[in-house]
């Protein structure tokens, strides 16, 4: 008999449909000469200290720096405590009986690092020792699903993803039980303060951003406006230069030729001009531009986007949404016209797919090299029908992605006239010429930000324009907005850093914060931990949140760059980085940090007991 094991009960059900296997038993399904069972999700974690002897929260047992990890099962809180799930070890008996019998093992857990974690830590736990065969496929339709079968991979061959994924599930616990306990303690155990390797640096970007935003003094200056003709186009232009004194720029307002004078010289054009740009299309989804997208438009967050597109990989809709890449392999590519032409009759993007089955697609997210696990996310192409309004709004803005990507350049003009009248004005405009790919989804929110002007008149150096209108214009100095989920979730892909161009972004993503998969979770955990909550669509401190970031913000704990580089290493031991180098800087690093936080948690407890008074009163 051949064991196939999935990940949840939904995956393991429908691989069984695929099989034509219709036989339920308890905790698996049969026939056709197969057994399909599955996990929920993690069945087994790294055990707690106590299993290492590390009885109660002491002092005394920090660091705690166990020899070898031993693996638990799950446990459930109840009013006895915690215990083991009892649903859980039920059905690790069930997967231990089928893989006795088993003739052939099948892994068809998520193909991914959290998926390979689940089943190897279940492999092992099990003490099995027979081979397996790895299933690993990006989409869930019956044909990837049978041609991924006709060509599993030796297990073996994802030793290197499982060592990232238990090095890193062995980091977050050195890092997070001893951090954890380290702060607890030394501010006299009041509270539990849940630090962690990849979630204190978050939470030290959200609580800096605010207490940047917090202390901004703003700064007042002022420009001057004007408003110039041409043909009876009217159009706006600014002063270069701002100024901080107002007598000075009264002073240099008055100099402005404007109507009411007659204009005897009016705006003198000095310089003009006209450069076409070409704005090449976006790349495509991957799932943290996906979930920043959909944040943006709908206001959903990380975690809601991540779990409908979940949602839709399971209903066969989408190719495997937890990718951290924008691009797809020749091959890939070779169906994406055909994939298109279904979209024809799409009520929003029919005329659009239409039109690029008659040009030559654009392969700007075509690119092999830049392709890990798992391509972008694309549609499957299977027809969608009843979907809830959530699930319609993200399928659409894959859907309307991938057209985007594989569409036209946006071609603009873009001018620039100079003036002269006092002092120096500068007008700016742009033009599109050819739409492209922003025809996609026509949003004219995107064009606004580019220039003042929709166009401008055609004009010669050398004219004078009469100015039929001057402008005083009193303005402040702003400080950078919030993070909210999108911006947060895009700093997070280089660690803070202020990187617009897409490209640039990606290049820096494996040594972001966390992955694409876990930074929904990440925030999600600070929410819980009542360390931020959610204001509007904002990111915002709490007072308890404030107050572990005054005691971490200078320590190592906190640091975005050097949690970054620990993924980038995590990324290189899937490439056969060494495992052993990797532990032992994490052990350091443990040694460090929970050192750091012993002498400085203290400084913690009297700002907890206030927080606690003002909350009684």
């Amino acid at each position: 008999m051949k064991i196939v094991i999935a990940e949840k009960p939904s995956v393991g059900r429908e691989l069984a449909k695929v099989f034509g296997a219709t036989t339920r038993k308890d905790g698996y399904i049969e026939g056709k000469g197969y057994s399909f069972t599955w996990a929920f999700g993690h069945l087994l974690q790294l055990a707690p200290p106590q299993d290492y002897g590390f009885i109660g929260w002491r002092k005394q047992h920090l660091p705690m720096l166990p020899q070898k990890f031993k693996l638990a099962v799950r446990k459930i809180k109840t009013k006895d405590g915690f215990v083991e799930d009892p649903a859980v070890r039920k059905q690790l008996d069930t997967i231990k009986k089928l893989f006795d019998e088993a003739s052939e093992i099948i892994v068809a857990t998520d193909a991914g690092r959290e998926g390979e974690l689940i089943f190897r830590y279940i492999y092992y736990y099990l003490k099995c020792k027979k081979p397996f065969k790895r299933l690993w496929i990006s989409s869930q339709t019956d044909e990837a699903i049978k041609d991924g079968f006709r060509n599993l991979k030796p297990g073996t061959d994802y030793d290197t993803l499982f060592n990232s994924a238990h090095c890193r599930s062995e980091s977050d616990w050195l890092v997070g039980m001893n951090a954890t306990q380290a702060l607890s303690i030394s501010a006299g155990n009041r509270t539990v303060l849940s630090l962690g390797r990849v979630q204190t640096p978050t939470l030290a970007m959200i609580c800096a951003r605010f207490l940047e935003i917090k202390n901004f003094v703003p700064q007042t200056y002022y420009q001057i406006s004007i408003l110039l003709s041409k043909d009876e186009q009217v159009f706006k232009a600014i002063s270069t230069s701002n100024y901080k004194e107002k007598e000075e720029v009264e002073k240099l307002f008055a100099l402005v030729e404007d109507v009411a004078s007659g204009f005897p010289t009016g705006g003198n054009i000095t310089a003009v001009e006209a450069k076409p740009r070409k704005e090449p299309p976006p790349l495509l989804h991957d799932l943290s531009s996906l979930q920043q997208e959909a944040n943006k438009k709908k206001g959903y967050t990380a975690d809601q986007t991540l779990n409908i597109l979940q949602n839709l990989y399971e209903s066969k809709l989408v190719s495997y949404p937890r990718t951290g890449s924008r691009y797809i392999g020749d091959d890939v590519f070779a169906g994406v016209p055909d994939l298109i032409a279904k979209f024809t009759d799409h009520a929003d993007f029919g005329k659009q797919a239409q039109f690029l089955q008659t040009i030559t697609l654009n392969k700007r997210s075509v690119n092999a090299k830049k392709v890990t696990d798992h391509h972008a996310v694309l549609p499957t192409g299977e027809q969608a029908y009843g979907l809830s309004a959530d699930k319609q709004a993200v399928y659409d803005m894959v859907v309307g992605r991938m057209i985007e990507a594989f569409h036209q350049e946006c071609l603009k003009e873009l001018t620039k006239i100079t003036i002269q009248s006092g002092v120096t004005f500068v007008a700016n405009g742009t033009v599109i010429r050819s739409a492209g790919w922003r025809a996609v989804f026509n949003d004219p929110e995107d064009d606004k930000k580019d220039e003042d002007n929709a166009a401008l008149p055609k004009v010669a150096v050398g004219e004078l324009l009469p100015i039929t209108e001057k402008s005083l214009l009193e303005k402040q100095t702003k400080p950078k907005p919030m993070y909210n989920e999108a911006s947060l979730l895009k700093a997070l892909e280089t660690c803070g850093k202020e990187i617009e161009d897409e490209e640039l972004r990606y290049a820096m993503k494996d040594s972001g914060l966390g992955t694409p998969a876990t930074r929904a979770s990440i925030i999600e955990t600070l929410i819980t931990r009542e360390y931020i909550t959610r204001e509007k669509r904002n990111l915002v401190p709490t007072n308890k949140g404030l107050a572990v970031y005054e005691v971490v913000k200078d320590k190592q704990i906190a640091q975005a760059e050097l949690t970054g580089q620990w993924e980038k290493r995590l990324e290189e031991i899937r490439s056969g980085s060494s495992v052993k180098d990797f532990k032992s800087e994490i052990t350091e690093y443990t040694k460090t940090i929970t050192h750091e936080l012993l002498i400085a948690g203290a400084s913690i407890s009297g700002k907890l007991a206030e927080e606690k008074k003002l909350e009684k009163v």
